[in-house]
């Protein structure tokens, strides 16, 4: 009973909430955090796309075992870690099911492996990389390399958007909860009580989806006033809210350890197979 009162707690919504939170902005004294965010696009460019391409285990296992230590050092939230874990778990879990459905063998296990380990490399460093940014430094660095003021701001309002709507769509499921009746019997296996809370958890959605679409409205009504299509239209604006990014020294070491570490794991790779 105390564990599952402490994953119940772990679990709950506003625990959720300060996860969430954490990730966007509890993570701004990390060295990674400190970089230039190009220099954190530039790194993720190839380890997000690269790995597609590779089918050497030794290189895959190199680069993963990196992904790890630079997903460390963020110091992520152990709920990003769970939900990657579940979700590549589920991945690996049903493909394996399905290949043996249309009869497949054990053959099959190690490409399914190669696979997980390409996704759970790729998964870690998004992780690393945008938890590496709050939301106003990956809008700024999305400006910065030419992507339009529009698009920018949308991202970095997402960011502050997601724990309100967590908690608003919380409220909206209690008052569901409040208003309906829940079946005096749970059923086989449960089945009552989890076609219940599904039906109330879609039904949650609407209210939650007018709510969002008159926020939104508010949201952009305020910017106008405040001038901001002209900021995101107008070089000279951009020029002087992004005059902080430069690239330091660190950023080129950073960049600089990353290629030898390539390069290194490259060699190792070329020399065992």
């Amino acid at each position: 009973m105390e564990y599952t009162r402490k994953l119940s707690d772990k679990l709950s919504v506003e625990q959720i909430k300060i996860e969430l939170l954490n990730t966007a902005y509890g993570n701004g004294d990390t060295f990674l955090a400190k970089l230039d965010p190009r220099t954190l696009f530039i790194w993720y460019l190839f380890f997000g796309i690269v790995p597609w391409f590779l089918h050497s285990e030794i290189v895959l296992f190199g680069f993963f075992l990196f992904m790890v230590v630079t997903t460390i050092s963020i110091r992520v939230s152990p709920l990003i870690i769970f939900i990657l874990c579940l979700g590549l778990l589920g991945q690996g879990g049903y493909l394996l099911v399905a290949s043996w459905f249309f009869g497949g063998n054990g053959s099959v296990i190690l490409p399914l492996l190669l696979l997980t380990l390409k996704l759970s490399t790729i998964s870690l460093a998004s992780i690393t990389v945008f938890c590496s940014m709050d939301p106003d430094k990956l809008s700024n660095g999305l400006l910065k390399i030419g992507v339009p003021g529009q698009v920018s701001f949308s991202i970095a309002y997402g960011y502050r958007m997601l724990p309100s709507l967590l908690e608003e769509y919380h409220h909206v499921f209690l008052s569901f909860r409040l208003r309906g009746k829940a079946p005096k019997k749970h059923g086989f296996l449960y089945v009552n009580s989890i076609f219940y809370f599904v039906r109330l958890a879609v039904l949650s959605f609407y209210p939650l989806l007018l709510s969002t679409s008159k926020r939104a409205r508010t949201t952009v009504e305020a910017l106008e006033t405040k001038g901001s299509l002209y900021g995101f239209n107008h070089p000279e604006v951009k020029k002087i809210k992004l005059a902080h990014l430069k690239m330091e020294k660190r950023d080129y070491l950073f960049l600089l350890v990353s290629a030898i570490y390539v390069c290194g794991i490259f060699g190792i790779g070329y020399m065992v197979n």
